[in-house]
């Protein structure tokens, strides 16, 4: 559906040069010489790239729909991820590129956030914490603390992330999958 820049609002979808963009924030700008126009952040749906553009009122943008789901993941089959719709209980299949290093958190039966345009999957947004287990790391040893620094530990999702050296193999630890940090232990 097209529609003009005054019908722009915070959140919409929109398709320009045949990429999708979200709209994050749209300003009309009456300068004191010369005409109206609309100064705009647009962040690309697939890479996160945010970028600035300035239309004229004049200008035609095309709108895209995008349904928010919530999609829970169930297993892969080679290079294809399946997910399941929490509302329709449809399936749903994706490419393991569209998720890109965040395929590194992917648990079972783990529940992401899914924006669908035209019944396809566009892009997929982890949680910010998952809640892991470590299956392998070096054993710590008595007076290690915090402080003393950090060795390497390997997930349940085959994952490698740095932890302080107190935290042992079996434990249970929170990760930020937006940078792959560990952010603390936890009880299980």
């Amino acid at each position: 559906m097209t529609i003009t820049i005054n019908q722009l609002t915070t959140g919409m979808g929109i398709q320009l040069d045949g990429n999708i963009f979200l709209v994050l924030e749209h300003r009309h700008v009456k300068p004191g010489k010369g005409g109206a126009f609309v100064r705009t952040k647009l962040k690309n749906f697939k890479s996160g790239l945010v970028i600035e553009r300035t239309f004229k009122p004049s200008e035609k943008i095309e709108n895209i729909f995008l349904e928010e789901r919530t999609i829970q993941y169930l297993y892969r089959a080679g290079q294809i991820l399946h997910f399941m719709d929490q509302k329709s209980f449809e399936e749903m299949f994706v490419s393991e590129d569209l998720l890109g290093d965040n395929i590194n958190y992917l648990q079972d039966n783990l529940s992401v956030t899914a924006y669908v345009h035209d019944g396809q999957i566009e892009k997929i947004e982890m949680p910010n914490f998952i809640e892991t287990q470590i299956v392998e790391t070096e054993p710590g040893v008595k007076g290690d603390s915090a402080r003393a620094g950090n060795k390497p530990a390997t997930i349940d999702t085959g994952a490698n992330v740095q932890v302080p050296l107190f935290v042992g193999t079996g434990e249970w630890i929170k990760v930020d999958t937006r940078n792959g940090t560990y952010v603390e232990r936890v009880k299980k």
